[in-house]
């Protein structure tokens, strides 16, 4: 227990000693151990887009043990998927990294409008026969659902918390009146950060923010309080000054696959931020093995700094 990580631990006063011991376990896992910084590989993607659409360009990626053995061997502070996927390599790779079972998926065969929603797709019962150090759960503000999943999420983390596990929490912005480029708001992405830690949330993931407004009183506020949001470093210090003042921590989704300078230029502005780091699924498991472990050392190398 060094002085970093006691400093994130003791922002979690109301956590009874497992949630607390799951966090230090994720903050004390892989090359990042101890700088309470983590890079979490989330492998969600077949339920969200399908199995070629996710895996095709690297065949060996079908396989649930790859992904198991990506983010083992790259130094990861936690895996997270599907019950399914968790399932299919429990034994094989039973206490070797924490993991964080995703409670509730969608599918690119819904059609979703103005009211985008997930299905709970496991159990808390599912995340302690697994050992989980987490759950992971999405909400989508701005949706026509969002209520529904805000109570949903309200019974899951008080069981889960009673199981000593924690709460991760995708805060995914759309649906409702939002326009496309307002998914990405910094207002709406900050917004929703916060919404997941006014929720509970002990992590929050995010996307990474553009420098658009998308509501008029937001925008107001963001100009009158000279809020920078020209570059992704004041964006990303922006998002964290939004979950409790730094007092959570918040992570930011890779996004879809790019190339190794645009992940790297994205740790950067999230190092620079004051962000905790990132969870990257597609721009690492789409990868060749050899190409992805190279990227993922870099990202740590990074966040090292």
């Amino acid at each position: 227990m060094n002085a970093t990580i006691k400093k994130i631990l003791d922002n979690y006063e109301n956590e009874n000693a497992g949630v607390k011991g799951n966090i230090y376990r994720m903050l004390n896992t892989g090359k990042l151990a101890g700088t309470g910084k983590m890079v979490i590989l989330p492998v969600d993607q077949g339920f969200e887009h399908g199995p070629a659409r996710s895996f095709a360009m690297n065949p060996d990626s079908y396989d649930p043990h790859y992904h198991y053995q990506l983010a083992v061997e790259g130094g990861c502070n936690a895996f997270a998927a599907p019950l399914g996927l968790l399932q299919s390599g429990a034994d094989t790779f039973a206490g070797q990294i924490p993991t964080i079972l995703k409670m509730n998926s969608s599918n690119s065969l819904s059609v979703g409008g103005s009211a985008p929603d997930q299905a709970v797709t496991a159990s808390i019962q599912d995340a302690l026969e697994l050992g989980c150090s987490a759950i992971g759960f999405t909400i989508y503000p701005g949706s026509d659902a969002m209520f529904d999943q805000y109570e949903e999420i309200r019974e899951l983390s008080r069981e889960a918390k009673s199981c000593g596990i924690a709460t991760v929490m995708w805060s995914y912005a759309r649906g409702g009146n939002l326009s496309k480029e307002g998914e990405l708001g910094m207002d709406v992405i900050a917004y929703g950060a916060h919404m997941a830690c006014l929720l509970g949330a002990h992590i929050v993931k995010v996307k990474l923010p553009e420098a658009h407004l998308e509501q008029k009183e937001a925008k107001k506020a963001f100009e009158s309080n000279n809020i920078k949001v020209d570059t992704l470093t004041d964006r990303v210090r922006e998002v964290v000054r939004s979950c409790f003042n730094g007092r959570r921590i918040v992570i930011f989704s890779g996004g879809a696959t790019k190339g190794e300078d645009g992940v790297l230029d994205d740790a950067k502005a999230i190092q620079a931020g004051g962000g905790n780091g990132s969870i990257m699924g597609r721009n690492l498991f789409q990868r060749p093995k050899k190409d992805a472990l190279k990227l993922l050392d870099s990202v740590i190398q990074i966040y090292k700094s």
